[in-house]
């Protein structure tokens, strides 16, 4: 039985089988973008740049896109299967591989079989939280329990190991949001998209009183897309903190609502837990999931508002672009260099 997420029909199992990436080699990914197309090898060829990036400069690289994967929700690895579909397509690496730390292919694994000189590790979550910043890491072996500071780039087994920052806190990834916002208010316009500024655009993402860093790329986020999208006003909301999801639409201050979750993949909070705190009643929401339906129809009335509701941000093409810059600035380290979490 195939199941229907936001627009894109998928297999019961939601992402592609593991181990492999799903290409479609007359065109962009699934679901992508037309950007220019690289031959497997540049050599021999004009340098080709996509945002500094040399792609001359890319072709003895690896670029591992590590994600937290899961073994009960494969909808969960769609994203990085996504990416690297489209980055190993345009050709600027040797070789791209999605790895995950909780379902195959193990990012252990993929790293074991990487032959190549270097290797770019892009960890795709969306802030420099414990398991970014800590646990991969140690894993890596670039850094011992309790130290705080560790260099970024350090040869490993006769191999250059590049571990980037996270996405999450890359300046462009502004742009993804908003191109998450415009999408799906173009795709719905019921009857006309509503103009932006009489527009309040929400970012959601999860929060936890335990840990300031679960907030942190939210709030940088909104306060960039403060300056320069031009929404009536633009506010942060939380799962488990306030300012608070289930307080959103109410304190949002116009009637027209758009609601981007800050997370990477369509799994359980952004499918099930978000639409149920926005207002939808639990068993609406598994009735529509279960039926092969999005959880959430765009626009919905809540209290004189009408909301609409975009999906995660893993598989939106401008993604790949935020990869790629973050391959390039970790490209200029020198060996040995110890770079800041967040963004100068």
């Amino acid at each position: 039985m195939s199941t229907y997420f936001f627009g894109a029909t998928r297999g019961a199992g939601g992402a592609a089988p593991a181990g492999s990436l799903r290409r479609n080699r007359g065109g962009p990914a699934e679901g992508g973008i037309r950007p220019e197309a690289g031959p497997r090898s540049c050599a021999r060829r004009p340098a080709r740049y996509v945002w500094g990036v040399s792609a001359d400069r890319l072709d003895d690289a690896t670029l591992l896109i590590l994600a937290h994967g899961s073994t009960v929700n494969r909808e969960s690895a769609a994203p990085a299967f996504f990416q690297a579909a489209e980055l190993e397509r345009r050709g600027w690496f040797a070789a791209v591989r999605p790895g995950f730390w909780k379902q195959p292919p193990r990012w252990d694994t993929v790293l074991r079989e990487t032959r190549t000189p270097r290797v770019f590790v892009v960890p795709l979550f969306t802030g420099p939280g414990y398991f970014v910043e800590e646990v991969i890491p140690e894993a890596l072996g670039l850094k011992t329990p309790g130290q705080k500071d560790f260099p970024r780039v350090q040869r490993r087994d006769g191999r250059l190991l590049f571990y980037t920052r996270a996405v999450g806190l890359h300046p462009r990834m502004t742009g993804v949001l908003l191109a998450r916002a415009r999408a799906v208010v173009e795709r719905h316009p019921f009857p006309r998209p509503p103009p932006p500024e009489q527009t309040t655009l929400i970012i959601a993402g999860h929060g936890t009183e335990r840990s300031a860093d679960s907030r942190r790329a939210v709030e940088w986020q909104v306060e960039r897309l403060r300056a320069v999208a031009p929404y009536a006003e633009v506010r942060p909301a939380f799962m488990e903190e306030s300012p608070r999801v289930a307080d959103c639409v109410a304190e949002a201050g116009r009637r027209h609502v758009v609601v981007v979750p800050f997370f990477i993949s369509d799994g359980l909070h952004v499918a099930e837990d978000i639409p149920v705190l926005l207002g939808e009643a639990p068993e609406r929401v598994r009735a529509r999931l279960e039926a092969g339906q999005s959880p959430w129809r765009n626009p919905t009335e809540r209290g004189g508002k009408l909301v609409w509701y975009a999906p995660g941000i893993g598989r939106e093409p401008l993604l790949a672009e935020v990869i790629l810059e973050r391959v390039r600035e970790a490209a200029a380290w020198p060996e040995g260099v110890t770079v800041p979490t967040l963004e100068p």
